[in-house]
């Protein structure tokens, strides 16, 4: 007697193999935020290290020099005459450095540091050929323009010079995703100019690099950031406490969008930015709020985006103010090498890394206290609430910027 039997079934029908498919693409669907919040968590601990390796080479800098290194620094003076033209040549640094350059021996980049402050011939423009006249000592200018407009601004930014052009991944959060040209280095690290922006673009000096007493009085007054522009400031300075006043902040760095955070908008009075910094909020497109409206005049060539040039002490590209919250409105005069509101901004959500003056690295919220932002900022002969010693019109954010405010945070 023979006995048959059913054939086995192997396999998965067409609708189990459906279903299977619909619970693995859910599982994802559910996998890959996590992921992606876990790899942003890394990218953000990466760059509170780099914030603290900055924090610890200011401290070192401080203790062989006495001093911190300055904003708008380096070679140049005086240039009266026939020499005012060197504004817009290469034959020196111009005083217009970021104090990340100095910096540079005390975050192990010595031999970047070495090619900066001798004479070198590599010329990035002329591979295989040796550079004559040789590149100077502290390196040629690093910016294209000149201070308030007193001369054409060219098209000479000294693209050919190595060490401006070499990124360095301590001055980069890992977070930002720009990189390469049209930036000259990008760096999302920015001195902290304090609470005021008057005479921030020049310090105490006049447009072609001459003292100027009138400006150095103007200075004193507006001058209340850890870095004062072409000034002397040693850590005993911060007398409203290390551990209450920032001393670097973040920026993201340009992405070649309209972004109002990013992109500088120059549709302003040369007062405005410092009688009302919130004068550049009505350029908002209102459908889009992190853009510019398409209509409005922004800083127009390539390489003028937040945060291009590491080795430029210019407020665009290396500093911040603590007048408008971070993230708000990019807002100058002057082109790239004038003053302006300059809030710090990043690529994290919900707010930005600060380095306080004790070494401390702080995540600060975009809705943190930032007072009466429409105030005009404090300057010599300033009325009530703006006059010299005023109290930070700008809450908490304010107190955090100025380092003899007497505020506490």
């Amino acid at each position: 007697m023979s006995c048959k039997f059913a054939p086995s079934r192997l396999g998965f029908t067409l609708v189990e193999l459906l279903v299977v498919l619909a619970k693995i693409g859910v599982l994802i669907g559910l996998l890959l935020p996590a992921v992606q919040a876990a790899r942003e968590a890394a990218r953000r601990l990466s760059c509170a290290n780099n914030f603290k390796q900055i924090g610890l080479a200011l401290h070192h800098y401080h203790v062989a020099h006495r001093q911190l290194p300055r904003q708008l620094t380096g070679t140049g003076n005086d240039l009266r005459g026939p020499d005012r033209f060197y504004l817009a040549s290469d034959r020196t640094a111009n005083q217009s450095l970021s104090f990340l350059v100095g910096l540079t021996p005390f975050i192990e980049q010595q031999a970047l540091w070495e090619q900066i402050s001798y004479p070198n011939t590599v010329d990035l423009n002329n591979p295989g050929v040796p550079r004559s006249p040789t590149w100077p000592a502290m390196g040629p200018t690093v910016t294209a323009e000149n201070q308030q407009n007193e001369l054409p601004r060219t098209s000479v930014y000294n693209n050919g010079y190595l060490p401006w052009m070499t990124e360095i991944p301590t001055f980069r959060c890992p977070s930002d995703p720009g990189s390469g040209l049209p930036a000259m280095g990008r760096s999302n690290y920015a001195a902290s100019l304090g609470d005021a922006n008057r005479y921030h673009d020049a310090g105490p000096f006049s447009s072609f690099l001459r003292q100027d007493p009138n400006r150095l009085v103007e200075i004193r007054a507006s001058g209340r950031g850890v870095f004062v522009p072409r000034s002397k400031v040693t850590l005993r300075d911060v007398s409203d406490g290390l551990s209450n006043t920032i001393m670097v902040g973040e920026i993201a760095s340009d992405l070649g969008t309209r972004n109002t955070s990013t992109r500088p908008n120059e549709n302003v009075g040369t007062t405005e930015v410092q009688d009302n910094p919130t004068a550049c909020r009505d350029d908002v497109d209102p459908d889009r709020p992190s853009y510019w409206r398409n209509s409005v005049p922004l800083l127009s060539r390539a390489n003028e985006g937040r945060g291009y040039r590491w080795a430029n002490g210019n407020g665009v590209f290396t500093s911040f103010n603590t007048i408008l919250p971070p993230g708000r409105e990019l807002c100058v005069r002057f082109g790239p090498t004038g003053l302006g509101v300059l809030p710090a901004s990043s690529q994290h959500p919900g707010g930005v890394h600060g380095l306080m003056s004790d070494g401390a690295v702080a995540f600060i919220s975009e809705s943190i206290d930032s007072g009466n932002s429409s105030h005009g900022t404090i300057r010599l002969g300033g009325s009530t609430g703006r006059a010299p010693g005023s109290e930070s019109p700008y809450g908490v954010w304010g107190a955090m910027g100025t380092k003899a405010g007497r505020e506490t945070p």
